[in-house]
């Protein structure tokens, strides 16, 4: 029998019945790289996901999300080409006519009130090239200042922090390989077991050589299960913890005062100022045990290598960028910043969340990581777009604040790329609200998302099979990511829209480019002597491995290790912050703490992961996780439904329990749209610095809902789920079915 299906294979083969596409997973911020074989049947399509072993980050495995990544991209629900809204119902037409259409509803929007009438929203999983080019679409030729992305969602806390204190942004500051010889680390807010389940192998490793593993997080996961000590704070006060951990080391006098006096500013005031401080009241304040405190900064503070990995837990807060400060005060008073094993990473969450913040989809920059503000920066710009300086509009607004904007009617019209911000923001009834006084609204994607469903007209993209680019990882790699499978339908690449709506708009200068190389090689030049400096890099040359940035020069292999020298402030010294300690009032009215986040087998607003079978069959429907105690004063049993309210909108959702969860504290997670959807519910607080809302910590009250009659948001097969915490299953290379290997 194997014979002949091997003899049929073959014909098969011969026959050009089997397509192989080289890939990067389109999900998490690692860019797991592999072979994506398609063997064409009479009917029907089998695909098979390799994993690439040369790959440098991933080293040669995928998870669950990777291995099934190609599902929605053949999925029956994708848009084959452009639709324009008729009578409430969406119709196919033609893209001459679609593009003829949005540029004359945008001119006449701007002719009546103004080039800031129309703003632009962008997605960090858009490739550089893309981003890159958004970003000068809004600019030049829509001419407005209001574009913003759904990245100030994920990482805009920690670049804010890294940027204060080191003076610049980079997602890691050293090489992942460096991770295993970390002699402590510290995981605060991250649990990479689910959301970059790859990278979990390096941790085992570290912990194998002997680390000390430290996990912050009020909830248990299957990233806690690898801890030496795992302390379980309130959300929204793990700057607290750090800022305790941080007065224990001067006590136990384990800081390094030759690299505090020899490459930092600021450490007096921060010292002074935690005098004031007891540590009985910053751990009152996270609600941890204070001796759990003092273990965590004394393992940290003797070992002779240590880093330091912050993600939403501790970034998605109302002052998550001074949360974030107070762990990398503790790297610079200990010195373990800027030598091997010694380091600093933040998290990052969407694929591109590194690059898509380098090259101008911010509201307050411009390519190669530059401020729109400054003079110098503009005028760089300005020579490489060759217009005018003054003819680039100042900074806008952040993400949430440019959807007020429209609430108010001060933005009339909106192009939406890459990104499905009705499901991602906060306080989602005002984000729909502000969508529907739209004049108009442009949405590209591949399908009909939740907020698709508001547009006036939706143009069809490319999926990552299709689409070639450039992406950046969690290291800083900048890497290549071929498009080598043809456009589903009449779909055009989000590169191709932008050039061919500015040609619309009559504004083609600057956007006559025939492939994302020759986009790269333009960005490339924006970038240089910028902070994230590509200039050095080009297709040729990221191929295979990538490369890490900075690379300022063609013969530069590349940048490392960051801060071996100086840091990239204006006199070379890192700068410590103010101290952070929270002050928490009690709520009688809403008395319970709601965080949100991820799942294993969904990522981001579920717009393509629920569209994979094979992924919503794992976790079909969101939930609320709360402790047995709490749940029994709620008199809430396991898949009771249960209404969680704030003073912002409220969610539907069925109860699961368990011990491992604070008491003050509910899990939720929020890839589901509808009733269930949670950032209804969530706070639209935000960080004064970042501007990041508070997606960790809303104020809530619960209430069991008797006699439900509804069904559950799904209503298929019964829930076989895997449990969270076996990550082992998803962590090998995929076998020869083409699934996770399962031990």
């Amino acid at each position: 029998m194997e014979e002949m299906i091997q003899f049929f294979r073959e014909k098969q083969k011969q026959q050009g019945k089997e397509a192989r596409y080289d890939t990067r997973c389109p999900f998490c911020s690692v860019q797991c790289s592999m072979t994506l074989t398609e063997e064409k049947l009479v009917a029907t399509s089998r695909f098979k996901a390799i994993p690439n072993k040369q790959d440098p980050t991933s080293e040669g495995r995928l998870c669950i999300k990777g291995v099934h990544a190609h599902q929605h991209t053949v999925h029956r629900e994708r848009i084959r080409q452009p639709l324009v809204k008729t009578g409430g119902a969406f119709v196919e037409t033609s893209w001459e006519v679609a593009l003829g259409l949005i540029a004359e509803r945008f001119k006449r929007l701007q002719k009546s009130y103004g080039q800031d009438a129309v703003g632009v929203f962008g997605g960090g999983s858009l490739t550089n090239e893309e981003a890159y080019l958004l970003g000068k679409f809004a600019r030049l030729a829509l001419g407005t200042r209001y574009i913003d992305y759904n990245g100030r969602y994920c990482m805009s806390s920690a670049a804010a922090a890294a940027n204060l204190t080191f003076g610049v942004d980079r997602g890691l500051t050293n090489e992942l390989r460096e991770v295993e010889d970390a002699e402590c680390i510290v995981l605060a807010g991250t649990n990479l077991a689910e959301c970059q389940p790859t990278l979990m192998p390096y941790l085992r490793r570290a912990k194998k050589n002997g680390a000390f593993i430290i996990v912050l997080d009020p909830r248990e996961t299957g990233t806690t299960k690898i801890a030496n000590l795992h302390l379980k704070p309130k959300p929204g006060t793990d700057g607290a913890i750090a800022a305790g951990m941080l007065k224990v080391l001067i006590e136990e006098e384990l800081i390094d005062r030759t690299f505090i006096e020899a490459r930092t500013n600021g450490f007096e005031q921060v010292e002074s100022e935690l005098q004031e401080i007891a540590l009985a009241e910053l751990a009152l304040a996270a609600g941890v045990p204070e001796e759990q405190i003092r273990e965590a900064a004394i393992r940290f503070g003797e070992a002779q290598t240590g880093m330091i990995f912050t993600a939403r837990g501790v970034e998605q807060q109302a002052t998550g960028t001074a949360d974030v400060r107070q762990f990398l005060h503790i790297l610079l008073a200990t010195g373990k910043i800027g030598r091997y094993a010694c380091g600093y990473g933040a998290v990052t969450g969407q694929g591109n969340g590194q690059g898509g913040r380098e090259h101008g989809q911010k509201a307050d920059q411009l390519p190669g990581y530059r401020s729109i503000e400054s003079p110098e920066d503009r005028a760089y710009i300005a020579s490489v777009w060759n217009v005018e300086e003054k003819d680039i509009p100042r900074k806008g607004v952040s993400a949430f604040e440019l959807f007020q904007k429209i609430d108010q009617q001060d933005v009339r019209g909106m192009f939406i790329m890459g990104s499905n911000p009705v499901l991602s923001s906060p306080h989602e009834n005002l984000v729909k609200r502000a969508l529907s006084r739209l004049d108009v609204l442009v949405v590209v994607d591949m399908f009909i998302s939740e907020t698709a469903e508001y547009a006036d007209i939706i143009l069809p993209t490319t999926s990552y099979l299709e689409d070639e680019g450039t992406m950046t990882n969690f290291e800083g790699r900048v890497v290549h990511r071929p498009g080598s499978k043809p456009p589903f339908g009449k779909a055009k690449h989000d590169w191709q829209i932008l050039c061919e709506l500015a040609e619309a708009l009559d504004r083609s200068h600057g956007f006559q480019f025939s492939s994302p190389e020759e986009i790269f090689n333009e960005l490339c030049l924006a970038s240089k002597g910028g902070k994230a400096d590509y200039s050095g890099l080009s297709y040729e040359k990221i191929k295979g491995e990538g490369v890490l940035w900075p690379c300022p020069t063609k013969e530069h292999e590349g940048t490392g290790r960051l801060f071996e020298d100086r840091f990239y402030t204006e006199d070379g010294r890192a700068q410590f912050g103010s101290v952070h300690c929270p002050v928490d009032s009690e709520n009688d009215e809403y008395p319970i703490l709601l965080t949100t986040g991820r799942v294993l087998t969904q990522y981001l607003s579920g717009t393509q992961t629920r569209r994979s079978d094979a992924l919503l069959f794992k976790e079909p429907e969101p939930f609320v996780l709360l402790h047995p105690e709490t749940a029994s004063s709620y008199q809430i049993q396991d898949e009771d439904w249960v209404m969680v309210r704030s003073p912002y909108g409220e969610a539907k959702l069925k109860a699961r329990q368990s011990e491992g969860i604070r008491e003050d504290t509910v899990f939720v997670p929020f890839h589901w749209a509808g009733s269930v959807s949670i950032n209804h519910v969530v706070a639209p607080e935000l960080d004064p610095t970042s501007r990041m809302p508070a997606f960790k910590r809303t104020k809530v009250k619960l209430k069991k809902i008797i006699e439900e009659k509804g069904e559950s948001w799904y209503s298929g097969q019964k829930n076989d789920r895997q449990e969270s915490e076996n990550t082992d299953d998803i962590l090998d290379p995929v076998h020869s079915g083409g699934v996770a290997k399962n031990r």
